[in-house]
């Protein structure tokens, strides 16, 4: 492939940095490094700022004429673990070019869009046409939840006039799409503990109790049932818009979402209420579950069992007020006996952004010149937790991107449009001379 971009990519994408995994500390910091060494390059100033978790990337590439709107740009260069390995087609940390795609770890999520947004900067402003003041504002830690992001910017006064963020994406190709809303999360560890020691089953089944069964118990009463969760759990939800539900008709049916990811319907109208239960909803999942012996025969009555536990929130829905009714309700469940130890190991809140800020609108004219139509107005399901930080400080937002469904994030195979690349490097740079004008 000739394009210069690519061997730019290729040298991000080949950096393993895998935050969830303390042996990719030193990768992390280097991905970072480079980010920041790019700003440089393109003219700017740049530094990796060490926190208590993850580094944070902080720089700036000023307009080339005078005083302009400070746009701040913001991504994250860390990534989710590659295994299952042997399910990859190619070396994750070597990108690839296959069939019009473009293959490697973070390629989509998010390394290539920062990389689109930074370069479009870096082009501009080697012109003498950067019509903006560019302020990366970058983590190492998105993938694993962190907040050193969101405590840099409730602490830092300088604000901006506007921000971008491409760490999204669109259900159909040539559809662009601005997310509106995103969801927030709390995630949770659960230990339930029946007595001092496992047992014997013979000797003690159907007398003592089981910390599985306890377990089980305990979840089945904080699930949805068709879809819907209880009540509790669905306190403060922000309804969708006419426009957002208007929008839900032009994207991929929920029918066709849920074949092409290999997954069958929760409830039997899952796929009709594909979009409201996926952004407009809160959603419980438990994500894994541990006890006993699932994988050896072996004849025990466990007495300590673990899950991990997550809710997406809806816009609007308050972190702490649903992790207190998804306690109570977990400790309501809990069998005499059982003993519940319940551990909130991350949170986000979630975020809405006003469609009708002028510097969302400029964003829908840029992305109309070069996608050829207007982006729809939706919600993510996904969670970002620089959005409401952002919403705080009254700085609206663009969240958008250049991901598709089957850009395979947080799985083997992650790929991206290779033709997507040049053509979210011009985007970016239509959508900064259009907030020049806000």
């Amino acid at each position: 492939m000739a394009e210069s971009w690519f061997d730019e990519l290729a040298e991000l994408v080949r950096i393993p940095s895998v935050s969830a995994d303390p042996a990719h500390t030193d990768d992390v910091r280097a991905a970072a490094e480079w980010l920041a060494a790019f700003v440089r390059g393109a003219g700017g100033e740049a530094e990796v700022v060490p926190t208590d978790t993850q580094p944070l990337i902080i720089g700036d590439l000023q307009a080339s004429n005078g005083s302009a709107p400070t746009v701040l740009v913001y991504g994250h260069v860390d990534v989710q673990p590659p295994d299952p390995l042997e399910l990859w087609e190619s070396d994750p940390f070597s990108l690839e070019e296959r069939d019009g795609w473009l293959y490697g770890r973070g390629v989509a999520d998010d390394k290539g869009q920062l990389y689109v947004l930074v370069k479009a900067a870096a082009e501009l402003a080697a012109a003498g046409e950067l019509p903006v003041n560019v302020r990366v504002t970058c983590d190492a830690e998105e993938e694993t939840g962190g907040h050193q992001i969101v405590d840099f910017l409730a602490a830092d006064v300088r604000g901006a006039d506007a921000a971008v963020i491409f760490d999204s994406g669109m259900t159909s190709r040539g559809v662009p799409e601005f997310n509106v809303a995103t969801r927030g999360l709390v995630y949770f560890h659960l230990v339930v503990r029946t007595g001092s020691r496992d047992l014997h089953s013979g000797v003690y089944g159907g007398s003592a109790l089981n910390a599985l069964h306890a377990l089980n118990e305990m979840l089945t009463a904080v699930l949805a049932r068709d879809g819907v969760l209880p009540e509790p759990l669905r306190a403060g939800i922000t309804p969708p818009t006419e426009e957002e539900i208007a929008a839900w008709a032009e994207l991929v049916p929920g029918a066709e979402m849920l074949a092409e990811a290999g997954a069958r319907n929760a409830y039997p109208r899952a796929d009709e209420d594909f979009y409201l239960r996926t952004t407009a909803e809160p959603a419980l999942d438990v994500n894994g579950i541990a006890g006993g012996s699932p994988v050896l025969q072996k004849t025990v009555l466990p007495v300590t069992a673990e899950a991990n536990l997550s809710i997406r929130l809806a816009p609007g829905q308050d972190v702490d007020t649903i992790a207190a009714a998804l306690e109570q309700l977990l400790r309501a469940a809990a069998p005499e006996g059982a003993e519940l130890e319940l551990t909130r190991l991350s949170s986000a809140a979630p975020g809405l952004t006003p469609p009708e800020a002028p510097a969302v609108q400029r964003g829908l004219e840029a992305f109309e010149r070069t996608f050829g139509r207007r982006p729809l107005l939706v919600r993510s399901g996904g969670t970002l937790p620089i959005v409401p930080a952002l919403a705080d400080k009254g700085i609206p937002t663009i969240i958008t991107g250049f991901a598709l469904p089957e850009s395979n994030i947080h799985s083997p195979n992650e790929r991206l449009l290779a033709e997507y690349v040049p053509l979210g490097i011009e985007t970016a740079k239509e959508l900064y001379k259009e907030l020049a004008k806000i």
